[in-house]
């Protein structure tokens, strides 16, 4: 028997981090949440937009992703921005923490998502991008966009 396929839902993406960075590696991780945040995300009320993740004390957060308080969550509310931990094997960490003291590579947040109804985070080992490695990538996009319009117009007649 192989993998099924596992409903997912993703709850929220970064997705200007593949514009930004390249991504070498990604990693699951589950997350350390109150219980209104949870609920939020469920209504996908999160935002992943500038937040990265530090290793502190060989544990894992992940700094500045916002979940908006819950609607009926009155005295139960949590800090928006509050710093989170997120939940690894020791030896994941410990390699993660020897890659990111290298130059250039940090954790970047690449989307929130519930796998068997636990919320999980996937993390990506990325290094920046420059301005002109943006360019090609946006140029690559357009040739291709371009060809495939090409095609589907010659399959047409």
């Amino acid at each position: 028997m192989g993998k099924q396929n596992i409903p997912i839902k993703i709850a929220c993406e970064n997705r200007k981090a593949r514009h930004d960075y390249f991504i070498h590696e990604t990693f699951e991780t589950g997350l350390a949440l109150q219980g209104t945040e949870v609920k939020s995300l469920r209504d996908g009320k999160a935002n992943l937009k500038d937040s990265y993740a530090v290793i502190k004390n060989n544990e894992i957060f992940v700094e500045h992703m916002h979940i908006s308080p819950y609607e009926q969550g009155n005295i139960f509310n949590h800090d928006p921005l509050r710093t989170r931990k997120l939940l690894m094997h020791k030896a994941e960490i410990i390699k993660l923490f020897s890659k990111t003291r290298e130059k250039g590579y940090t954790l970047v947040p690449l989307k929130v998502y519930f796998k068997h109804g636990k919320a999980k985070l996937e993390l990506a080992l990325a290094s920046g991008k420059h301005n002109y490695d943006k360019r090609q990538d946006l140029q690559a996009k357009a040739a291709k966009r371009d060809v495939e319009r090409a095609l589907k117009e010659r399959q047409r007649f």
